[in-house]
């Protein structure tokens, strides 16, 4: 049996039309919309596909498909686990299917049903400080447990503490990709792909041998957000992908949250520039599902994210301990300034430092600078 008796009929021209160049997923799904089936499409004529807004170049492919290149996107989905999605499909997520440029087809490995669970985009800084992506995986992990798929784009910092999180909570994770299904980038995380495979799914609509370009990710955001019933910014320069899915979100009608920062962190301002706009600002977890909930039929278990329960206070310290952590800030901290306000030596401050590190109550920034986690607040 082939691939295509596998995935249905026609799964050739589904894979074709995606490769069309210059055609695009809205004006492919405009071209659908005013054909009353698939098929219909290799009987159109020039003049006929003209008409119909479809542009010059892709009107050739189309008279000419790479059908090399289709044979590629039919080899991956023989394997286990891969799974071809097409907007005729009834596995192709609702939400997602809302969307006047919903993505033509979409390349599963792993659950494709996780696509269709209740989801949270969680996005970010690619390079955070220490307590934002704590905070991310702990948000994740207990949004998780109530039941919520966490969606994010499998890339470093806020993105991959946001799958962690989910797969600590043995719960369910989506990876949105901004190129073909038979590759991961970045290179080290095949690790943390297969995981999420495992408990959940990577989705793109890219076909397969489409590169990591820089013009892919923002068409890859704008699923992280349609996919999901909001979309929660944990920390963002101005100028920043995440804010990229933060405006795909509130065209598509999804909530946009986002947590404060510092002043004096350069990463926080995008997600200050959010809340100006009308972002809800979070803190907690419960925030989050106050503002989501009522939609999603969820109920509300457990203890708010930054609780007691994870306040560190089950670890034993010392006076002079809990007297030097106090002078820690969120802000970064440097080691001249801790020993010029605790009046302790350089030598005794370093090492009570390493110390409250090694405890998870402080972080180490870059070299000499020091904040406070997420566990103390």
């Amino acid at each position: 049996m082939t691939s295509a008796n596998l995935i249905g009929d026609h799964v050739e021209l589904w894979l074709a039309i995606n490769r069309a160049p210059g055609l695009g997923p809205a004006r492919a799904t405009a071209l659908l919309e005013r054909t009353a089936c698939i098929d219909q499409l290799p009987g159109l004529g020039t003049s006929d596909l003209l008409s119909l807004g479809v542009p010059r170049e892709a009107v050739d492919f189309l008279r000419a498909p790479d059908w090399p290149g289709v044979e590629q996107d039919l080899r991956w989905l023989e394997q286990p686990d891969h799974h071809l999605v097409t907007r005729a499909d009834e596995r192709y997520p609702e939400r997602l299917k809302e969307l006047h440029d919903a993505p033509v087809v979409l390349f599963v490995r792993g659950d494709w049903q996780a696509l269709c669970r209740p989801q949270l985009a969680i996005v970010g800084s690619r390079n955070p400080t220490p307590a934002a992506a704590q905070t991310a995986w702990e948000f994740s992990s207990e949004l998780a447990g109530q039941g919520i798929t966490i969606t994010s784009g499998l890339a470093l910092g806020i993105d991959a503490a946001a799958h962690r999180g989910a797969i600590s909570a043995d719960g369910f994770t989506v990876g949105v990709l901004g190129h073909g299904p038979d590759q991961i980038y970045p290179g080290g995380h095949h690790d943390l792909a297969a995981q999420v495979v495992h408990q959940g799914a990577l989705v793109t609509e890219f076909p397969v041998g489409e590169q990591p370009r820089a013009g892919n990710f923002p068409r890859r955001n704008r699923i992280i957000s349609g996919l999901s019933v909001g979309v929660l910014v944990v920390e963002a320069a101005l100028r920043s992908g995440s804010l990229i899915t933060a405006r795909s979100a509130t065209e598509q009608g999804r909530e946009v949250m986002a947590m404060p920062g510092s002043i004096h962190n350069p990463m926080a301002r995008g997600c200050h520039a959010l809340i100006r706009q009308g972002a809800k600002l979070v803190e907690t977890a419960a925030d989050i599902l106050e503002e989501i909930a009522p939609g999603l039929s969820l109920t509300v278990t457990g203890q708010e994210s930054g609780s007691e329960e994870v306040s560190g206070e089950s670890f034993e310290l010392g006076d002079d301990y809990r007297q030097l952590l106090e002078l820690v800030s969120y802000d970064p901290t440097s080691v001249d300034s801790l020993v010029n306000r605790s009046g302790l030596t350089a030598q005794a401050v370093s090492s009570m430092l390493l110390q409250l590190e090694l405890g998870g109550f402080v972080a180490s920034v870059t070299s000499g600078l020091y904040t406070r986690t997420p566990r103390n607040q």
